[in-house]
């Protein structure tokens, strides 16, 4: 495993409520100097949004606003296999992210005279994206075997095409798959074998040659989420932080391979941003982390292995509370660092 030895360092999860580029990047790279991450700016376009923004290029894919379609109708058989020759020939530069969908890449792209320790960059997951995208018939492509394939072969490129292009800010490099649809893993509205979620998570992370994380802002079964090979795992442990407590031992056997935790532990609304306080999440993130000391986890160890990062994406804020959360985020950070690093 390549290292994850962070001790507390802050990076967001993607997005920001701002409509300019260069403002949004302006505020990462002034908050976030070691692990900048590029902003994705839905307020901007639909085409920013979290399922669009990856779809370009996708075999018989329609974009109407913030909803996907695929036209069962058409025959999309050549774009399937074209698909199917680029992942096969490792080709990513067929699937670009182009500046119209990911406005902020390009601006950090830009910034002069970085030199981070890493720097972060986002895909959607294939689970997520795959419950987002419907054929004619109203179903979700991701229940159909040759599209969900197809989807996750996407998604591969595209953060594979993303990551080549983050080398140029940073060596080291962090692309998170988001996965916020794993929340609703084991209910009566997700009946995917875990088997499979696995082996299209995994067909994604096969296509990232750095480091690889998973963020799913919620509660799930986490065991699931550590058996697969993620470097990083990244979950909201300000709403549901005793979630990871009770897989002590997946938990345990993750930092033993040199994998890190990335705590959410900054609210993503409104109330909670503005009335919280440095000292108030730095008491939160102790007891978040207390529980797996008395499982066997050395409290440095922990340290060592762990960023900082806001509980989700930050766009449904204003701009000025989501500066407030950037703030709360480096304070915590500095002040545990402080004390612990």
């Amino acid at each position: 495993m390549k290292d994850t030895s962070f001790n507390l360092l802050p990076t967001i999860i993607g997005s920001l409520p701002h409509k300019n580029a260069k403002e949004a990047c302006a505020i990462v790279t002034g908050f976030l100097k070691d692990i900048p991450c590029w902003p994705q700016l839905p307020n901007l376009s639909s085409k920013e949004g979290m399922s669009v923004q990856f779809s370009a290029g996708f075999p018989g894919i329609i974009e109407n606003g913030n909803d996907l379609l695929i036209d069962s109708a058409k025959d999309s058989g050549g774009e399937l296999e074209q698909l199917y020759m680029a992942y096969l020939e490792n080709d990513s530069d067929k699937y670009p992210i182009t500046e119209e969908y990911a406005s902020g890449l390009y601006e950090l792209l830009r910034q002069p005279d970085l030199s981070p320790l890493a720097v972060k960059g986002q895909v959607t997951g294939p689970i997520s994206w795959g419950l987002s995208v419907k054929d004619n018939s109203g179903r979700v492509i991701l229940y159909d075997d040759i599209l969900s394939d197809a989807a996750a072969k996407l998604l591969r490129l595209k953060a594979s095409w993303q990551e080549k292009k983050l080398n140029q800010i940073s060596k080291n490099t962090i692309i998170f798959i988001d996965e916020p649809a794993m929340t609703s893993y084991g209910s009566a509205f997700f009946s995917l074998p875990k088997e499979r979620i696995i082996a299209l998570l995994q067909e994604v992370m096969d296509g990232i040659s750095g480091l690889k994380g998973i963020h799913c802002c919620g509660n799930t079964d986490w065991s699931l989420i550590l058996s697969t090979g993620i470097d990083i795992l990244n979950f909201d442990t300000y709403n549901f932080a005793e979630s990871l407590t009770l897989y002590p031992s997946e938990v345990k056997a993750f930092l033993e391979r040199g994998g890190a935790i990335a705590w959410g532990i900054i609210p993503t609304d409104e109330a909670g941003i503005q009335k919280e306080t440095v000292a108030g999440l730095k008491d939160r993130l102790e007891e978040a982390m207390a529980p797996f000391t008395r499982k066997g986890i050395a409290f440095k160890q922990l340290v060592e292995h762990s960023l900082l990062t806001p509980s989700c994406g930050l766009a449904g804020v204003q701009e000025e509370v989501a500066i407030l959360a950037l703030e709360l985020l480096t304070g915590l950070s500095r002040e545990m660092r402080k004390v612990y690093g």
